[in-house]
């Protein structure tokens, strides 16, 4: 088991603060092994093992646990008398009105409470509505690039840095496809099958959605546009233009749906010089690189979306805002925000000519303030700064501490 420390030293400050820590994001991102890297904590901190109770309430084991009252029975029975009781509850969304057990165990039991989710009824702006003002929410992503990299030292065979993005490329970041060298075909399997669970059981089934076809339409359209800015209306017109009806109302639910269910992630235009957030022209990032090429197969001509893809996934994971820069009629890839600075990317998978290298860091120089800026690239390159802005391999951006 792999130590994720960056969320670990974001979690572990909370341990007996009375709040509901949750752990959110998209199915097999490695919610349920980071529960047990904070039971195993709390083992190391004196905690006797029957303080603590672990239900995995997606499994056989649980089965019998469907509503509220049965989960409140069944916890209320084993808490610890002699002191405080730890709960892990993995997959809570499985059991109706979950929330009104954890907010009855919070007020008249001594626990401290952890849970995790991978569906809409985990998302930020639900969860308020049901545990106002006493939770804590922590979204959970695939392995990022240098947690990939101790994976494949641990259980695998490490390549060089090079050999080992492209394989993050193509593969992405699912735990499960990294603890074996599985070939292709199979690691695809293993990503289609977290796909295919997804899809049909947080989307389809949760959702009764009778139109299948038409939700696969929005998803292969969303994975085979990664990274351009479109609109409801826009995919809307290209399923017309299929000889298909669709109309916008429909898609943005569509979207909607997908992104509760952390498969995509929505990225915001944000107006330089306004300042603001635009609620127009989105573009649309996947919870895991991995996910384009076991749905839709592999294309080279996909790699600098995808690369943006991994920026914008690595953004989040370090906790910043991301939006997509609107400076007048041109575009910068990221604009990330933290309360204490921004900075600003460009993505390039290579540059080749001077109309290219003006067209990148023109952009960027236009920007009239002091915050880094940075043009990331994937090809070979002398030097690392153009008047000001600093150019990175994708690679030493990834695994840099320095911003």
């Amino acid at each position: 088991m792999i130590y994720r420390k960056s969320y670990m030293d974001k979690i572990l400050p909370f341990i007996d603060k009375p709040m509901i820590k949750v752990l959110t994001g998209v199915r097999r991102s490695g919610k349920s092994t980071i529960l047990q890297m904070l039971r195993n904590e709390l083992m190391k901190r004196g905690i006797q093992e029957k303080q603590v109770l672990f239900y995995r309430l997606d499994s056989l084991e649980h089965e019998d646990i469907k509503t509220s009252k049965d989960l409140y029975k069944e916890l209320k029975e084993h808490l610890f008398e002699g002191g405080k009781t730890y709960l892990f509850l993995d997959e809570i969304q499985e059991v109706k009105s979950w929330e009104k057990v954890v907010n009855s165990l919070m007020t008249d039991f001594d626990v401290d409470i952890y849970v995790t989710g991978s569906n809409s009824r985990m998302m930020s702006s639900e969860i308020s509505t049901y545990l106002t003002g006493r939770y804590v929410s922590f979204q959970i992503y695939p392995l990022r690039f240098s947690e990939y990299l101790l994976f494949r030292e641990s259980y695998t065979e490490r390549a060089d840095v090079k050999t080992e993005f492209t394989r993050y490329l193509r593969y992405g970041g699912f735990p499960a496809i990294h603890l074996v060298d599985y070939t292709q075909d199979e690691a695809y399997t293993i990503i289609r099958d977290i796909y295919n669970s997804t899809i049909f059981t947080d989307i389809v089934k949760r959702n009764e959605i009778r139109k299948v076809d038409q939700l696969e339409r929005v998803v292969k359209y969303t994975f085979d546009n990664l990274g351009q800015t479109f609109s409801a209306n826009t995919l809307s017109r290209y399923i017309k233009s299929q000889g298909r009806k669709m109309d916008a109302e429909t898609v943005y639910s569509y979207l909607e749906k997908l992104e509760k269910a952390y498969m995509i992630h929505r990225c915001s235009r944000y107006d330089i010089k306004g300042k603001e957030y635009l609620k127009t022209q989105e573009k649309f990032y996947l919870a895991d690189p991995g996910m384009r090429h076991a749905v839709l197969g592999y294309d080279p001509n996909s790699v600098s979306a995808l690369m943006e893809n991994i920026i914008y996934l690595e953004l989040r994971a370090r906790g910043y805002e991301v939006g997509v820069g609107k400076l007048d009629a041109a575009e910068v890839d990221f604009v990330a925000s933290k309360p204490e600075g921004k900075i600003y990317i460009q993505v390039t998978y290579e540059i080749n000519s001077k109309e290219t290298e003006q067209r990148e860091y023109e952009r960027l120089l236009q920007i009239r303030d002091n915050y880094p800026k940075y043009v990331i690239r994937m090809d070979e390159f002398a030097g690392g700064n153009y008047e000001g802005i600093q150019t990175m391999s994708i690679t030493d951006f990834l695994l840099s501490d320095t911003y």
